[in-house]
Parts: C-alpha cells; structure tokens; sequence
C-alpha cells in the first residue's frame, strides 16, 4: 500500500503542507544515488523506477514507484548517502519536503512516524522475497514472474491482451530479474516466437497470461 495511503486524511494534509509541489519530465532524476540526503519525494501522479548502479557498471532495477509513493526517506531517517537513483518513467508530478523539516514533523507525529516503520518493514519483505526468487528461480521463470507483475500493476486491457505501460526498455527488465540484456532478448524472442507475448511500437503485449503463470512455475 502506498505511503499517503495508509495515512488519515489529517495526517496526509498535514504532511503535504510541509514541501512544495515539483514537475518532473520524462526520464529526468528525483533523487541521485550516492549523494547526501537533502529531502524527500512524495509522488502525486506519474511512475518512477529505482535503480542501483553497482561498481561495473550494471545497473539493477530495484522497484518503480508511483502515486502515494514516497522515495528518499530512508537515507533521509539513518543520515546516509542515497542508495539508489530515482528516475521519472513519464511525466511526475509531486510534493518535495526539506529533510529537516520531514525529521521534526515525524518527531511530532508518531502515527505518521509509525505507518513509515510500516512501509519500511514491507518493502524489505518484498526486497528479501525477491532475493530468494533471484537465488531459486532461473532467468525464464524470473522474467514470466516479473511480467506478470507488471500486467498487474502497470497493465492496461488491449484487443489484444493486456499491454504494459510502464515503458521498461529490455535493459531495464534485465536490470529488473538479474540478467543481461542479451539474455532477456533471447527469451522475449522465444515468447513471442511461441505467441505467449507480441512486441512492437506500443510497447509490451501478454496475449497469454496463462501460459507465462506456467513458466513462472517451472512447468
């Protein structure tokens, strides 16, 4: 459940009136890993995607994030360097909140200090859930999984199945599942090959939802 979400409508207006609405454009950066901690994002409207950038060079999609989202918080609570980058997927509309000033409302606020604790605590189960997905699963059934995740959250209904539109390149599902680009275009091929998916300028098709769920069991 998204952050604002999970607030009482007080404790929502009372947060949002702490920043100032900001604008951001397709693929443009919310938030830089590595950098200090200066404020934190809460997301009106639009997706984002979180990312990691390891020492080689690979580039880990770790979560997309979208309306009621916050981002920014935890470096914002233990004072350290970011650790991911946060990148508009389309347009973003959302409120900015000075670090200090997100600190003193939660020292003020512990039902809404308590409901962060909350989200924190069930995004490192999803986190620890997708660790042993990574260590148990091959590419194929993480790549199935994946999609399927997507229909779910970012999926729209199309004459021709359901058509994703969170916009993630093939380097972006890669980053997503552990694997290189190339893998992920290997597989993708035999999908299509096998009129599971359909590609093309409009983005990602799941014709058969079915057949993916199969996959992502191992069958």
């Amino acid at each position: 459940m998204p952050f604002l979400a999970r607030l009482e409508q007080q404790q929502r207006i009372a947060l949002l009136e702490l920043g100032h609405p900001m604008k951001y454009d397709p693929r443009s950066t919310l938030l830089h890993q590595d950098e200090p901690s200066t404020h934190v994002v809460l997301i009106l409207s639009g997706w984002t995607k979180v990312t990691h950038t390891a020492a080689t060079g690979y580039e880990a999609l770790l979560a997309l994030r979208g309306p009621g989202d916050i981002v920014g918080e935890a470096s914002a609570v233990s004072g350290r360097p970011r650790a991911a980058t946060v990148t508009a997927l389309g347009e973003v509309g959302a409120v900015v909140i000075d670090r200090d000033r997100f600190l003193a409302h939660l020292s003020a606020s512990p039902a809404t200090a308590l409901q962060l604790l909350g989200l924190t605590a069930d995004r490192t189960r999803a986190s620890d859930r997708q660790r042993v997905e990574q260590g148990a699963l091959g590419v194929r059934e993480r790549l199935a999984i994946l999609l399927l995740d997507l229909a779910r959250t970012h999926g729209e209904q199309d004459p021709e199945g359901v058509r994703l539109t969170s916009g993630l390149s093939q380097h972006e599902l890669a980053g997503s599942v552990g694997a290189s680009r190339e893998a992920v275009a290997r597989l993708l091929k035999d999908l299509r090959e096998r009129g599971i998916v359909r590609t093309g300028r409009r983005g990602l098709v799941i014709v058969r939802p079915d057949q993916l769920r199969r996959i992502g069991r191992g069958e």
